[in-house]
């Protein structure tokens, strides 16, 4: 139950966002339309969401259901609250 996540496959959905955030500084420092940058600020946070919920769906899979699945009741609600924990964090809770 100790294994590392693995979170390699998000790495090139990053780069691609730190490519994005680059391009919009420069949209700023080139006083481009507030439009066009706004829109570019969405492609971002829909982006990063896209990231996050791959690293939810992860953790739900590997960590989360061999938890729940195992014996120990202290373990199941350790990961309940935690899990509990984040999407309140993540979700304006």
């Amino acid at each position: 139950m100790n294994k590392k996540p693995c979170h390699k496959s998000s790495i090139v959905a990053l780069k691609r966002i730190e490519g994005q955030i680059r391009g919009i500084q420069k949209m700023i420092e080139e006083e481009r339309y507030r439009v066009d940058i706004l829109n570019q600020l969405r492609s971002v946070v829909r982006a990063i969401g896209s990231v996050q919920k791959k690293i939810y769906r992860g953790h739900l899979m590997s960590g989360v259901t061999e938890t729940l699945t195992g014996n120990s009741e202290a373990e199941k609600q350790k990961k309940v609250d935690e899990i509990l924990d984040l999407l309140g964090k993540h979700n304006g809770g």
